[in-house]
This record gives structure tokens, C-alpha cells and sequence, in this order.
């Protein structure tokens, strides 16, 4: 289906290319969404594949672009990277705003179930479906697709990719929620937006997908092992532990005195950015 232009609010040149904000009206969340893209100079002359990169709790579309010093590899790769934000905005919905972990920047990459929250927070279908079509309708883009994330935006990442084969070429993550229905932070969420079954939840965890996975891409996934969340919210170890279960390929780094912050990201984005660049065909 055919979407309009998004509207430009913010450009910025960056390494020969174009760092851009836009604002564009979205069917799957009902609201207006903000997006960036980083456009490398490789876009100006021909089409160029893309990065999707998801962002964790508390976060815009700004966190990544600005702190994790991507730019400089993309421009070189020729790979455009688009983030989106966290959550639909502007809904005020009843206890939205209340807490960093449920509702606003923090709509877990789910289409929730329950209302109020069913009628906006659908960002599984924004980043997976509405998000990309309009990417590849308006931009200089491929229909070449990686996707990565952080904390939230990486437990984004691994389902997006286990939940759609095909879809994309490559997968990574930065210390993610890899098993939702079995910590705090998950178990807040999805009982928020999808209920109190928790059967149902069992199809936004990447633990459990893994062990039906119809594609098995590689895994590269970063964890900071002086990470405050690491053993509560984070478990890397039931990441592990599915993909030895499902022989599904990970590489799983635990990287000595790393924290969760982009101070970490910016650290190892190059190795992810050539991960995705090596199965997109542009290493």
C-alpha cells in the first residue's frame, strides 16, 4: 500500500552523507511517529540496504544516532540505518507516563492485545511491516533488510527476526532481554499489554521462538558482563542455553568491565555494522 512522504524536521551532513529526522502519520500505532535515517554517500548514486536498529527503554530515535558514532562505518559500508522510536507518543493514555518501563519509550516491539494499549502500541507491525515499506517507498534503499538493537530494542531485534524468516538478512543485539517472560522487566510489560496468560507471551520471547525457528541466522550478541541488569533482567545464559537446545548459531560475546550504556555500544558497533555489511553483500 502506498504511504505518504514523510515530513523532514531535522538534517544534519555527517561523513559525506545525510543524518534525517521525519515525522510521518502512522496507521499501525493511530499516532504521528518520528523516525531518523542515516542516508551514506553511496545512497546519493545508487540504492543502498538497510539497517534497522531498535532502541531499549527510556529512549527517542536520538540516542543511538547521536551516541553510538555508527555514521562513520555506514558511510563507508554504504549502509543506510533507520531507527524508530520506542513507543507510539501523544496518546496520554492512563498510567502511560507513570513508570521508565511501561508506556511511553516503552512499547516492547508488541502489538498489545489489551486495551487501552491495543488501539497504539502495535510497534511490532510499525518496525516489521509499516516502517519499512515506507523506507523502500520513499528512500534509496534495497529491499535488503539487517536489524539490531539494544536492552528492549535488541529482545526487539532477536523476535523481529525469528518471528519473520526471510525478512532479513542478518540479526544482532546488544545486551537484550533475551528471555521477556521471565523477568521483571518482561513480565511488567506483557501482562500490560497482552494479558495475563502467559502462554500468550511465549511468541514475543526469543527463548522460546528459537526452539521452532524456521531460519536459523547467525546470532551476534554483545553483553557487558559489569552490566547491572545482566543477571535479573537480561540472562544471556537462557539465550545460550535455547540456542545449544535448537542448534541454532549464536556468538555470544561477554565483554570484561562493560556497562549497558552507549558508552559499550559505541565500542563494538563496527564489528555489528560489519556482521550486517558482510550478509548484505556490501563488505
Amino acid at each position: 500500500m502506498s504511504q505518504a512522504a514523510p515530513e523532514l524536521i531535522a538534517s544534519n551532513k555527517c561523513f559525506d552523507g545525510w543524518l534525517k529526522r521525519y515525522k510521518h502519520l502512522s496507521p499501525a500505532t493511530g499516532t504521528e511517529m518520528i523516525f531518523a535515517i542515516y542516508l551514506p554517500p553511496q545512497a546519493q548514486t545508487q540504492p543502498v540496504p538497510v539497517l534497522y536498529w531498535l532502541s531499549g527503554l527510556t529512549c527517542t530515535d536520538e540516542n543511538f544516532m547521536q551516541k553510538a558514532g555508527a555514521q562513520r562505518i555506514a558511510a563507508e559500508l554504504g549502509i543506510a540505518i533507520v531507527a524508530p522510536d520506542t513507543s507510539p507518543r501523544g496518546t496520554d493514555l492512563p498510567g502511560e507516563h507513570d513508570s521508565y518501563d511501561f508506556g511511553s519509550a516503552a512499547g516492547f516491539y508488541v502489538n498489545a492485545t489489551q486495551e487501552p494499549w491495543s488501539a497504539h502500541y502495535n510497534m511490532y507491525d510499525y518496525v516489521t511491516a509499516e516502517l519499512p515499506a515506507l523506507i523502500e517507498q520513499h528512500f534509496p534503499v534495497t529491499d535488503k533488510r539487517a536489524i539490531s538493537g539494544h536492552s528492549m530494542g535488541g529482545h526487539g531485534a532477536l523476535i523481529c527476526a525469528l518471528k519473520n524468516p526471510g525478512r532479513y538478512a542478518s540479526v544482532s543485539a546488544f545486551a537484550p532481554i533475551t528471555n521477556p517472560i521471565n523477568c521483571p522487566w518482561g513480565e511488567k510489560a506483557l501482562t500490560g499489554y497482552l494479558g495475563e496468560d502467559r502462554e500468550s507471551w511465549k511468541a514475543w520471547d526469543s527463548c522460546e521462538l528459537i526452539a521452532n525457528a524456521e531460519e536459523k541466522l547467525h546470532l551476534l550478541v554483545d553483553q557487558g558482563e559489569a552490566d547491572d541488569f545482566l543477571a535479573e533482567q537480561l540472562k544471556p545464559e537462557a539465550l545460550q542455553a535455547a540456542c545449544e537446545a535448537a542448534n541454532h548459531p549464536l556468538e555470544l560475546r561477554l565483554q570484561p568491565g562493560y556497562d549497558h550504556s552507549y558508552f559499550f555500544i559505541a565500542s563494538f558497533i563496527e564489528d555489528h555494522l560489519r556482521h550486517h555489511a558482510k550478509a548484505l553483500g556490501v563488505s
